[in-house]
């Protein structure tokens, strides 16, 4: 990919209980990427964006909720996770990052 598009594959990162523990005990990140992004892809957008060094990259694809309203029933979208894992030794915290 270009490197413009790489600043377009790490959509937002996820903050929940389980990638806050993640964070501390492995020296992983969680974060929502595109559809189509490949490992590769997160690797490299990741190393632009961060001054951190990635050793692994996990990809997961969370399949949308059914959801009903009254009547209406809708399918919420299918989107991808990835679990990157950094190099050992390296500390990646996104609240204290400051580019």
């Amino acid at each position: 990919m270009k490197q413009i598009d790489l600043y377009n594959v790490l959509i937002a990162p996820l903050i929940t209980e389980k990638s806050n523990l993640m964070a501390e005990k492995r020296e992983q990140v969680v974060f929502k990427v595109l559809k189509s992004a490949t490992k590769a892809d997160v690797k490299n957008a990741f190393e632009l964006a961060f001054p951190a060094k990635v050793e692994k990259v996990s990809l997961l694809n969370v399949k949308g909720k059914t959801k009903r309203f009254g009547k209406f029933s809708g399918k919420r979208s299918d989107w991808k996770k990835a679990y990157i894992c950094l190099v050992a030794g390296q500390k990646f915290d996104l609240a204290s990052y400051q580019k």
